[in-house]
């Protein structure tokens, strides 16, 4: 009996590494593909430049940096689903997006 219940434990550790390698495998595409948001245009031709991506007291640090700086901004709350951290303490994560002058 023991033996079994030794087995089970194993399967049981093996399943939960198996389920952390893959969240952090989601959680790596996931930042890959925000690495790629650089920018983007608005529907009246206006192109926006993304300057930063995240939470929290940084966000809020950068956010205020760039008000002080008189840039037009604009934020976007970024779905935190699979970040673990901001799943957890229930934290928005943003991007924050600055007008670009046109030429």
């Amino acid at each position: 009996m023991a033996r079994q219940e030794n087995d089970v434990e194993k399967i049981f550790q093996v399943k939960i590494a198996q389920r952390k390698a893959y969240q952090e495998t989601t959680i790596r595409e996931k930042m890959a593909q925000e690495e790629l948001v650089e920018e983007r245009t608005d529907e009246e031709g206006n192109r926006w430049r993304k300057v930063y991506f995240g939470g929290g007291a940084h966000f809020r640090n950068w956010l205020a940096q760039y008000q002080e700086l008189g840039f037009e901004i604009e934020v976007e709350e970024i779905d935190s689903t699979g970040f673990k951290c901001f799943e957890e303490s229930g934290e928005e994560m943003h991007r924050i997006w600055i007008k670009e002058e046109r030429s």
